[in-house]
């Protein structure tokens, strides 16, 4: 149902405008403000404040100060903290929907769904918090006995990204508190409202002061610098671009900090002949027009057999035509608008260069002029090998088809980059789709699934798509230290 501005007002009121450290809302150094914009119109949505270095030095303060009570806090009183969180936004998921399309612009219907996925790393980790676990036994020469513990690893701080507000806080924040450590938290400049008022929500279900801070600002680099030098700080982790996370490693070599790195994707969806192509359609409009094609996982290159690919491309640019493109709270919006106008400008130039080096437009290709952000929902096919946009992640609405002749083929064309976030595969012959999992070169597969993602499971990548997992019974030990005691006889 399309949103009032009534409806919309209430909620951005109801944010708040603050930095949080040690429990408090707190004004930036100066009273320093940004603002916050809608993509699909350009207006401001709120002012909130824009945090110097200074006042990132006092919220690692308050993480510090907090961190010993924390980690002697009873893991079951920690899980069912997080557990009420869990509740409580499970309560308030269409003002939290609401919230993450008005700054960020994802259709209604897809923020549903982030709110849903966001939570069960709220209610995964409430779980885990109780099974840290060690292990107690005799050493083989039989002179001592051997105790291994895991501890919290200690105050952490996470810089997350624009694309996913809430799913990305929740899926470091939620690890981190049940593993008995404490947070700051720098949301990205261009969507911090989500990640503000799920803080307001864990201070609402009984969060002790100074276990999470949030520092909103516009001076990332500025801000995280000194947090990261300091020595108190002692894990780091970060989702967003390679180039970033290059960076941030080098910082946090200095202090040797335990890091988390989820980098950029080059997703390849590999389409065999043999594949049912009504779910591999789907499965394509799913991993590549899901948040407006602004998803690390989203598919990046379709590689399709050359005896399917006709078809699936005709099947494909049918759906493409079809979508509906405008402000993510109108009903029957498919395709919101992508961040800002930089982001346009990327998307076309990546496309403008595949059609250069003879790609066929067969549906969009172009931005959409007006109001807003927006890019047309663009399918381009006979992409060529040298095309930009096979080499460089497309953070935009573009589905480019390539084509291939054999497995082999197919597998040199998916490994064919840097990076290796996931991939995805269609194939009905299960005996190829178990070699997939093997020679594809990547820390995720979807096998006949564009949606791979869970609160349940270890999500990142390999080679130059990061270091780490978050989710699954991995998530919790990227919190976690091991420490041996022998006991002698």
């Amino acid at each position: 149902m399309t949103t009032t501005a009534t409806q919309e007002s209430a909620l951005l009121d109801r944010v708040a405008d603050g930095l949080f450290i040690g429990g408090e809302w707190v004004a930036a150094e100066g009273g320093k403000t940004f603002e916050v914009r809608d993509p699909s119109t350009g207006e401001v949505l709120k002012e909130i404040a824009d945090a110097s270095a200074a006042d990132g030095i006092r919220a690692l303060d308050a993480a510090v100060a907090a961190q010993d009570a924390w980690a002697k806090t009873a893991p079951r009183e920690r899980g069912e903290i997080l557990r009420r969180a869990f509740d409580l936004l499970m309560e308030r998921r269409e003002d939290f929907a609401l919230l993450m399309t008005l700054e960020m612009g994802k259709p209604l219907a897809e923020a549903r769904g982030e709110v849903n996925y966001g939570g069960e790393f709220l209610r995964w980790f409430s779980e885990e918090a109780v099974r840290i676990t060690g292990r107690y036994g005799w050493n083989p020469e039989g002179t001592g006995r051997i105790v291994v513990a895991q501890r919290p690893v200690g105050p952490s701080y996470f810089i997350t990204p624009w694309n996913f507000p809430l799913a990305m806080a929740t899926r470091k924040i939620a690890p981190a508190l049940a593993a008995g450590c404490t947070v700051v938290v720098k949301p990205a400049a261009l969507t911090p409202l989500t990640t503000v008022a799920f803080v307001q929500l864990l201070e609402e279900v009984g969060l002790p002061k100074g276990v999470v801070n949030v520092v909103t600002t516009t001076s990332s680099s500025k801000v995280s610098g000194p947090i990261i030098a300091d020595p108190r700080l002692r894990k780091l982790s970060f989702t967003g671009s390679t180039e970033v996370g290059r960076k941030l490693i080098e910082q946090s070599a200095q202090g040797i900090l335990r890091t988390s790195m989820e980098l950029g994707g080059n997703a390849p969806f590999v389409v065999f002949e043999d594949a049912d192509l009504d779910k591999a359609v789907e499965g394509a409009l799913v991993a590549k027009f899901r948040n407006i094609g602004q998803a690390c996982t989203a598919a990046n290159r379709f590689i399709v057999h050359e005896s399917v690919a006709p078809e699936f491309a005709r099947r494909v640019t049918e759906r493409v035509s079809g979508m509906r493109v405008g402000r993510g709270t109108e009903d029957g919006v498919a395709i919101g608008p992508l961040i800002d106008d930089d982001a346009v400008a990327s998307t076309d130039e990546l496309v403008q260069d595949a059609v250069s080096k003879g790609a066929t437009v067969l549906a969009g290709g172009s931005p959409i002029d007006g109001t807003g952000s927006f890019y047309a929902p663009t399918v381009l096919g006979d992409v060529s090998a040298d095309a930009r946009l096979l080499r460089e992640e497309i953070f935009g609405p573009v589905l480019g088809i390539t084509t291939f002749a054999d497995e082999d083929e197919a597998v040199r064309l998916a490994n064919a980059t840097e990076y290796g976030l996931i991939s995805y595969v269609f194939t009905q012959d299960l005996a190829r789709g178990h070699r997939m999992i093997d020679r594809l070169d990547t820390g995720m597969m979807g096998l006949n699934t564009g949606l791979v993602s869970n609160a349940a499971a270890p999500f990142g990548g390999v080679k130059q798509s990061g270091i780490g997992r978050e989710g699954g019974f991995e998530g919790i030990h990227e919190f976690l230290d091991t420490k041996y005691t022998l006991i002698p006889a």
